[in-house]
């Protein structure tokens, strides 16, 4: 009796552990049930906030299609006008220059700021530049007279000028098609660059008894290097007196050279300078007897091909 009363308690007791196990079993089953439950709901609610997003999307995009529909055939609206006013104006273009050819040809004095002197077509391929008292400058054929005297008398005539003068007012393309040498065209720009303050780089410095500007042959070296990226030091020491030949053969040698000693360092040296006397006669340009005078601006010369 003793053995089944003991065997019967132990079954008990096993069955209240195992009762106790599924229990706890049975509540984590129902929390984990509860937390997928909410898992799909989240799902759900994002589910639909995605398709909801899908839609707007879909409306926008179809928005956008209909906007670049538009934009293309607005474009291709403005391309043709575009086009069309192209031709307009190119025939007007033409119809202008042939006109101001015919006035140039027949004398006419035109504003610089209306002439495009590439594209007009005169009798010799050449327009000249002049300044009038009127403090503006023109266009005209070669030393042509303008009948109807509009905006005073020429300030200087192209004939007038000294060559250097002359090289001096062309462009660089026209400067590059006129002188061939290196050493020429040096000297035409460092003329420009002493008479034209819009250069910015001007070596010349204002002299004084008896020499209105004089030029250091040391401090030319450094402006041909500067307006010859790449050159050498020994080759500008041999542009240095190319150049200086130039300027003196250009300006009918109404400059001249002067050997001036310097001191530097505690040393002695002679250099070379350039010099244009306070009596040059020099065209366009006042005589100045202090040496501290300002040659005028000068006007160029065009041509094109």
């Amino acid at each position: 009796m003793s053995d089944l009363s003991e065997r019967g308690e132990v079954d008990i007791e096993t069955l209240v552990e195992v009762i106790d196990l599924l229990r706890e079993q049975n509540r984590q089953l129902t929390e984990r049930v509860d937390t997928l439950e909410f898992d799909l709901e989240q799902t759900q609610n994002k589910l639909e906030t995605l398709e909801t997003e899908k839609a707007d999307l879909e409306e926008t995009n179809e928005c956008l299609r209909d906007r670049l529909d538009k934009c293309k055939q607005e474009t291709t609206r403005l391309d043709a006008l575009t086009d069309a006013a192209r031709k307009r104006s190119g025939v007007n273009k033409q119809r202008i220059e042939e006109l101001q050819a015919r006035e140039l040809e027949k004398g006419a004095h035109l504003l610089t700021e209306t002439v495009d002197h590439c594209e007009v077509d005169v009798d010799g391929d050449c327009l000249e530049r002049i300044a009038k008292d009127d403090g503006q400058t023109y266009y005209r054929l070669p030393e042509s007279d303008d009948p109807l005297k509009r905006g005073g008398s020429v300030a200087l005539a192209h004939g007038d000028l000294l060559p250097i003068q002359q090289l001096a007012r062309m462009d660089e393309e026209m400067l590059r098609s006129t002188a061939n040498a290196l050493p020429t065209r040096l000297a035409a720009k460092l003329w420009r660059a002493r008479t034209d303050s819009s250069v910015g780089d001007n070596p010349w410095e204002s002299g004084c008894k008896g020499v209105k500007e004089y030029l250091k042959a040391s401090d030319l070296k450094h402006w041909i290097r500067r307006q010859e990226p790449g050159t050498s030091e020994t080759y500008a020491k041999k542009l240095v007196s190319r150049t200086i030949d130039a300027v003196l053969d250009l300006s009918n040698h109404r400059v001249a050279i002067r050997k001036q000693t310097e001191r530097k360092n505690g040393l002695e040296y002679t250099e070379r300078r350039l010099i244009i006397p306070t009596d040059a006669e020099i065209p366009g340009e006042m005589s100045n007897v202090s040496g501290t005078g300002q040659a005028p601006e000068t006007a160029g010369v065009h041509g094109h091909p």
